[in-house]
């Protein structure tokens, strides 16, 4: 997804081969790929979910294999990912939607840039329809699901980028296999903004609201293989417990966020160093893939301390590609993006996606939604896992969707909004909500 305006001049920091000659530098560089500028009229969205292959299972929607690669890239045809067929034209969907594949298999449509919220659901919900089509000629079908509650984490796809990922997460604690192969999130992208002031603010509101809204579309309270425990969002306690250097900036320390996040980003320790043509390397193993020094950060390798271990020094190539290596609850990559939202059931996904654009819809809006979501900054744990059931939370939530609902673009979406607020008023789930609204008897986490 690139949601991105280029800045008014280019980054000129880096050299032309892109080499990296100190600090500074490379936070220089940060600051100008990761924070685009430009006026804030674009909108779009990735949507997740989890895949299964056979006949549906009463003991639980996802109750069923994992899909064959083969047969996802033969079902995908022209759309398949290169991750799963190297010859693929990979090409967009009518849409403009790309389709990529996440470790364990699930399914995710990244959209085209849309200069409306209405825009982008029409052309998402067309291509979610084919890719729907597609997958079922091969007896494969799409779980609306943010946590699988059925299957044990198993990683798919054997990329090296995976391969370090789950190595590294390994040895934290378990929550780096089940996110990488077990959890679906809807996001939502928006650009930075037009100045360092209106980027400061907007990136303030994203943060602000987090916890509130985490709540509000909570509905992945089961993952299996999880630690035992009652959480609203198992999705998201994967993310906050698998790598707090890597998920949770010290954004409330950041004075000006575009510096803060060079800093930042700097400092996290490589979750892998690349090979030269895909080699391993030196020392490494090539069947693990591109090992990093243990707790070795970016900052280390580009003041040579890694120069015995690695042999090189990183470029902007090697930097671009650690950048996507960072996983925060918003992540700045050229535009916005808000990963803080889990997958939702049915086209459900709609809803946070006119939320977000609401919210940001104009700088008023943005400083009323941050200071409505003042009391809750930073509580990202209560939030996944007490979720609507804490009053304060439900509040919260509540002021900000009836505040979006005011603001929404359209009827339709400032009617679906208000029912979502109506919703968090009574303390229920999206997962509780579809079901009631569509008149099926059906457990959470039904298929689309």
């Amino acid at each position: 997804m690139a949601v991105t305006l280029e800045s008014p001049e280019s980054v000129g920091c880096a050299t032309a081969r892109g080499e990296l000659s100190s600090r500074a530098v490379a936070e220089a560089y940060i600051g100008g790929v990761c924070f685009k500028l430009g006026p804030p009229t674009l909108i779009g969205a990735e949507l997740e979910w989890l895949t299964v292959q056979g006949e549906r299972s009463a003991s639980g929607p996802a109750a069923a294999p994992r899909p064959q690669l083969s047969v996802l890239a033969d079902a995908l045809g022209p759309y398949a990912p290169r991750s799963i067929a190297p010859d693929s034209p990979a090409l967009p969907m009518p849409g403009g939607s790309r389709v990529t594949l996440e470790p364990g298999g699930q399914i995710e449509l990244s959209s085209v840039p849309c200069g409306t919220a209405a825009h982008l659901c029409d052309r998402l919900r067309e291509d979610a329809g084919l890719l729907r089509e597609l997958l079922e000629s091969r007896s494969i079908r799409t779980v609306s699901v943010a946590a699988d509650a059925d299957r044990r984490p198993k990683r798919l796809l054997q990329l090296p980028r995976y391969r370090a990922m789950e190595q590294s997460f390994g040895g934290i604690g378990p929550f780096g296999k089940l996110m990488m192969c077990n959890t679906a999130a809807t996001q939502v992208s928006v650009d930075a903004g037009s100045d360092e002031a209106e980027v400061a603010a907007r990136w303030t509101a994203l943060y602000a609201m987090g916890p509130a809204l985490l709540a509000a579309f909570a509905c992945s309270p089961v993952l299996r293989g999880a630690p035992p425990g009652a959480w609203a969002s198992q999705r998201m306690r994967a993310w906050l417990r698998l790598d707090t250097t890597r998920t949770r900036p010290p954004v409330l320390d950041w004075a000006d966020p575009v510096a803060g996040y060079g800093r930042w980003a700097l400092d996290v320790p490589l979750l892998c160093v690349r090979g030269v043509d895909g080699a391993a390397v030196p020392g490494g193993d090539p069947g693990r893939g591109w090992s990093a020094p243990p707790g070795a950060t970016f900052a280390d390798w580009l003041s040579g301390a890694l120069d015995d271990e690695v042999g090189r020094r990183p470029d902007t190539s090697d930097l671009d590609y650690h950048l996507t290596t960072l996983f925060p609850p918003v992540r700045a990559s050229g535009h916005l993006e808000v990963r803080y939202i889990d997958a939702q059931p049915g086209d459900g996904w709609t809803v946070p996606v006119h939320v977000i654009d609401a919210l940001m819809s104009a700088p008023s809006v943005v400083a009323e939604a941050s200071v409505l979501a003042a009391p809750l900054v930073g509580r990202w744990v209560d939030a996944a896992r007490y979720g609507l059931a804490d009053p304060g939370i439900r509040a919260c939530a509540v002021a900000l969707l009836r505040l979006a609902a005011a603001h929404a673009t359209t009827e339709h979406a400032a009617r679906a909004i208000e029912s979502a607020a109506e919703r968090c008023l009574r303390g229920r789930t999206p997962v509780e909500a579809y079901t009631d609204s569509s008149g099926r008897a059906q457990p959470p986490g039904a298929e689309t």
